[in-house]
């Protein structure tokens, strides 16, 4: 199998924590077209959106969106199982994913607008990383209240919800917004650190993260455009940022969700 990611995509780390949680050997590609938003693409005849993770089962069977994925291989690979039996935990477990790819996503999004994209400067760059700093503290005591005393989210064993906050926080602490030394989340955090799923997971992501210091021109200097979608949208928005995304649309280094 081949999945399409970057290990930049917290989305793409989800999915390759839950390959790698249960065995399953695929290779990691990095389209070319990635960021372009073109059609006629290899990227864009897996997934019209454009986007990754893309997990090509086969030449005739590409399977898009992160968390359709990430039920294709409970459902194709049940062991070990990473969703409890219980249905209410099952609940909960999804919740907890759907708040990481959703709000959760989109703060960390909208921080590394400002800090490798350059997106605004002076006193409007410091809005929004202000923002970015209380919308991530928010989250973080929301998940710290999911964890409780748990070792895991899902209670005495790793599984969904570990995989999909992780990518979420582990980024959070890369901005130097990661939760307080000693909390639970913290301790959490450098538990899931030692399982090779996840350490093989966020080395590549750090290894990526090096280059992201001359990220600022990338979208102006190529063809490659940041999607500015549904909730990034709307925490660019609330935040301040609308003209962030008003300059973006004028010099063309922005697009929108497919079709479109």
């Amino acid at each position: 199998m081949i999945l399409y990611e970057h290990p930049m995509s917290s989305y793409a780390q989800k999915v390759k924590i839950a390959l790698r949680e249960k065995g399953v050997a695929f290779d990691a590609v990095v389209p070319e077209d990635l960021g372009r938003g073109k059609d006629g693409t290899v990227l864009a005849a897996a997934n019209p959106r454009g986007e990754v993770p893309v997990l090509l089962v086969d030449a005739q069977t590409p399977i898009f969106e992160s968390t359709v994925i990430m039920e294709f291989i409970e459902d194709r690979w049940p062991e070990p199982p990473l969703l409890p039996a219980d249905p209410v935990a099952r609940a909960a477990a999804r919740t907890i994913e759907e708040v990481c790819d959703s709000q959760y996503e989109a703060v960390n999004w909208g921080f590394g607008e400002v800090l490798w994209y350059a997106r605004a400067e002076g006193s409007l760059a410091e809005k929004l990383k202000a923002a970015a700093r209380r919308d991530t503290a928010t989250l973080q005591a929301w998940l710290t209240a999911r964890l409780g005393k748990a070792d895991w989210f899902g209670g005495d064993q790793f599984g969904w919800a570990d995989a999909a906050v992780a990518p979420m926080v582990n980024r959070s602490v890369l901005y130097g917004l990661g939760p307080a030394p000693g909390s639970a989340l913290a301790n959490w955090h450098a538990r899931l650190k030692q399982r090779p799923s996840v350490a093989q997971t966020f080395v590549e992501f750090d290894a990526a993260a090096v280059n992201m210091a001359g990220a600022a021109g990338s979208f102006r200097t190529t063809d490659r455009r940041r999607e500015y979608r549904d909730h990034r949208l709307e925490w660019m928005i609330r935040s301040g940022g609308i003209e962030v995304v008003q300059a973006g649309m004028r010099d063309n280094n922005i697009r929108f969700s497919w079709p479109g």
